[in-house]
């Protein structure tokens, strides 16, 4: 059946009033704003900086991308010679001309993004959002109309008949530390003008693992911090285990069971886009010394200054919003999309939330909303690494020891065939299979082109795949893929 196109009535409410205000300008927020309107609905975005995309595209997974695939290429420069290529001896990054054309790149993506959202009929406003009573928002300015568009020098005041939360979050600064100012978080990345000789990262997380794996195949000596023994302690062990191998064996130094105790530098008002030199003390003792320090310990929502005490919003401890299965919250009327609510914090878990709401409400839908259970994921280290489902832990807590087989299979991908063993990296796959019929219910991946391979399988295992529809799948031969439907 054939959505059913909204019929608004804003307009008899007034110029200000709207179907439905989005607050937020990031991947949940346009997600929403944009299929809504598409519907017919009368809908405004408010977005506090000067460009739209929130995290992903301008400090987050697009602009990560294009550095992990100049720390790639830098790689293959190195490995080019076991195929017989000779003379290739400029692997230095010129860091500064990656950056400017990186910038241009993310800033033409900020165009298109505002052209989408005049296409589609979304009234943009430039400015700080924050709620008066349950129908109505104020925005406050952040620019002025001449260097923003939707931009403004005064106060202006929106009333609408739903009101989406989408402002996302921000890296969580390590205030405990002394001297932590003397770091950047994973923005502050972005903003670097020059290589760091030497860097130390804070943080177990995926961000943390992605950024000191880019430094480090670039050339920097890198340095990694972590609390506990491994890395990525969300994902499953064989992917802990295999990567943390691999970043050792290429050089990172990991200084597990680690804090940061302080930061110091000889160094007037350094400049934090620059590299300077300054010493990292652990909680060891042991003096780190660092052109750079980057954390990456955590994120949280942007919900401390958005005047939810004026609504009654419930908020999680943490700060995120509280919301049922259809991203609404305790106020009927107000819902919250994207990582300001805590779950699965991906570009695009949100914008699919974003169109399903939108479907729901706008579109004639019915029961539309987003399923967050098999959401597949990828890692981009030094190999990558992709994900679905259950963990084996997860998957022998959820159904006992019993109930769960393990399919394995570790090998050497054939590229690395020409090259001796100190350049060969590692490649495993496991497979998680539950009950009788061998359902799949977890799929982990790492190694060359793991983070390409996944998305087919992980249509499968939404689809309810069991061990024998994948043997029943002919491999393609030579690649590695055809490992994860040929395991005993």
């Amino acid at each position: 059946m054939a959505p059913i196109p909204f019929k608004s009535t804003a307009a008899a409410k007034g110029d200000s009033h709207y179907d439905l205000v989005v607050i937020g300008g990031g991947s949940g927020g346009l997600g929403a704003a944009r299929r809504a309107a598409q519907y017919g609905a009368k809908v405004a975005i408010v977005e506090e900086t000067w460009r739209l995309g929130g995290t992903c595209v301008n400090v987050g997974c697009v602009p990560k991308k294009i550095m992990w695939h100049a720390a790639d290429l830098r790689e293959k420069l190195h490995q080019a010679a076991a195929y017989g290529f000779k003379g290739v001896t400029n692997d230095q990054i010129d860091w500064p001309t990656i950056k400017d054309k990186r910038d241009k790149y993310i800033e033409r993506l900020n165009g298109i993004y505002e052209r989408n959202v005049a296409n589609d009929k979304v009234t943009k406003l430039t400015g700080r959002a924050r709620f008066v009573d349950a129908t109505t928002v104020s925005v406050s300015p952040t620019y002025p109309a001449d260097k923003a568009s939707g931009g403004s020098d005064k106060e202006r005041i929106l009333t609408a008949d739903r009101i989406v939360i989408a402002v996302g979050g921000k890296p969580t600064a390590p205030t405990d530390i002394e001297g932590y100012q003397l770091g950047f978080d994973s923005d502050g990345f972005f903003d670097l003008k020059d290589l760091p000789k030497r860097v130390v990262v804070v943080g177990a997380g995926y961000i943390a693992v992605e950024l000191a794996g880019i430094f480090n195949a670039l050339g920097s000596e890198t340095h990694l911090v972590i609390r506990k023994d491994k890395v990525l302690k969300a994902f499953d062990p064989l992917l802990q285990e295999t990567l943390q191998a691999q970043m050792t064996k290429v050089g990172i130094k990991i200084h597990t069971q680690s804090k940061v105790a302080k930061i110091t530098t000889s160094v007037p008002s350094p400049d934090l886009t620059q590299p300077f030199p300054k010493t990292v003390t652990l909680d060891s003792g042991l003096e780190l010394g660092a052109d750079a320090v980057l954390f990456a310990i955590g994120r949280h929502s942007l919900t401390d200054d958005l005047g939810i005490e004026n609504v009654g919003v419930k908020l999680e401890k943490n700060g995120d919003v509280v919301v049922d299965e259809y991203q609404t919250t305790n106020v009927p009327n107000i819902f919250a999309i994207g990582d300001v609510q805590g779950k699965e914090l991906l570009t695009p878990v949100a914008i699919a939330a974003g169109r399903r709401f939108a479907n729901r409400i706008y579109g004639g839908v019915e029961g539309d909303k987003l399923d967050y259970n098999n959401v597949p994921t990828v890692v981009f280290s030094h190999p990558t690494i992709g994900t679905v489902g259950l963990t084996e832990p997860q998957a022998r807590g959820k159904y006992g020891d019993s109930d769960i087989k393990i399919y394995k299979s570790t090998f050497t991908s054939m590229y690395f065939s020409m090259m001796d063993a100190d350049h060969k990296e590692p490649t495993a796959y496991k497979l998680v299979v539950q009950g009788k019929n061998e359902k799949v219910v977890g799929l982990h991946l790492i190694g060359v082109g793991s983070d390409e391979m996944l998305q087919g399988f992980a249509v499968a295992i939404k689809m309810g795949a069991t061990k024998k529809d994948f043997d029943d799948t002919v491999a393609i031969h030579p690649t590695s893929s055809e490992e994860v439907v040929t395991m005993r």
